[in-house]
């Protein structure tokens, strides 16, 4: 991570709205999703804010070995959006704690606010990451040897 990350970083995110990024797409499986109305998904949304996040740091991190991992997030979803519109995002990196970065967020769809919040993310060493996911997918199967194969 460069030196050069700072808190007041301020970056703005466009995404237009894909019929795919809507509820009823948000987990297929469910069949109470399907009966949603076919308007922008939180979950999709939270990923947006994520996503707008990552290419506002990226600049600052030896990418792709240092990437980063979201730890928290707190946002409302106060307003629907329907399939066509943009969202824009807007965000600023309020807190740099070691590794660990904090944004504030707001997001306009074009005719209303539909999110603000907060999100945290931590920035990882890609390859030690992996590892010790890896360590616990075989942790799991040692223990669940009929799982997960």
């Amino acid at each position: 991570m460069k030196d050069s990350l700072i808190p007041g970083l301020s970056f703005e995110f466009q995404f237009q709205v894909p019929e795919n990024k809507t509820v009823p797409h948000l987990y297929p499986e469910s069949p109470e999703f399907q009966l949603m109305p076919g308007v922008l998904a939180t979950g999709f949304m939270v990923g947006l804010f994520e996503w707008a996040c990552i290419q506002a740091v990226n600049p600052y991190l030896d990418w792709p070995r240092e990437q980063t991992v979201g730890i928290d997030i707190n946002v409302n979803h106060v307003a629907a959006t329907p399939p066509c519109l943009t969202v824009t995002v807007k965000g600023k990196l309020e807190k740099v704690e070691g590794r660990k970065l904090s944004f504030s967020l707001v997001a306009h769809d074009g005719v209303d606010k539909i999110s603000e919040g907060t999100h945290d993310r931590f920035v990882i060493d890609a390859a030690k990451f992996n590892a010790k996911v890896a360590a616990k997918l075989e942790q799991y199967r040692a223990l669940n040897p009929d799982d997960c194969r």
